[in-house]
């Protein structure tokens, strides 16, 4: 009698335990994966909100330098300018407006506004505030120049915060 051996068919497929085992790493891949972007989408808006700040900032910043710097008041030539606004000045006021650089300091600003006081749309929860202090750069005195400070802090909380100096001219 002779035995014949049966040949086996090679198998195909995959077992159970190898299917489990796929599924399990392929479920920690793709919540790994869904979690780093949650976490990159849920951050997205802050690069937007510092970039809408520092403009406010420079454009706050612009509107100041923009001013004349001078010893005496351009209103009335006789009062020596002082760090803050004269008596009635206010940004955006129609009869007394800031007319100088230094008259700036101290203004607080809840929401982002235009110079004059009109908000600006989309900014409302931004706010802003300035400083304007003596300061000397390089050969100029602190009598002569002013360092000013503009902070806007945004809806996130995070501050932006923009210097400058501006010296007075000798006529």
């Amino acid at each position: 009698m002779r035995t014949t051996r049966r040949r086996r068919a090679p198998t195909r497929g995959a077992t159970l335990v190898e299917v489990v085992i796929f599924i399990v790493v392929i479920s920690i891949a793709v919540s790994s994966i869904l979690g780093l972007l949650s976490f990159a989408v849920g951050r997205s808006g802050d690069p937007l909100v510092l970039r809408q700040s520092l403009a406010a900032a420079e454009s706050l910043m612009q509107e100041i330098m923009s001013q004349p710097y001078t010893a005496k008041d351009p209103d009335d030539p006789t009062i020596d300018e002082a760090i803050g606004p004269e008596a009635g000045e206010a940004r955006g006021s129609s009869s007394k407006p800031f007319d100088n650089v230094n008259d700036y300091d101290g203004l607080v600003l809840n929401g982002i506004t235009s110079a004059d006081g009109t908000i600006i749309a989309g900014l409302e929860q931004y706010n802003a505030t300035v400083s304007v202090q003596p300061g000397a750069l390089g050969g100029i005195a602190a009598s002569e120049g002013l360092l000013v400070t503009v902070t806007v802090t945004g809806p996130g909380g995070v501050p932006v915060n923009l210097s400058g100096y501006r010296a007075r001219y000798a006529p």
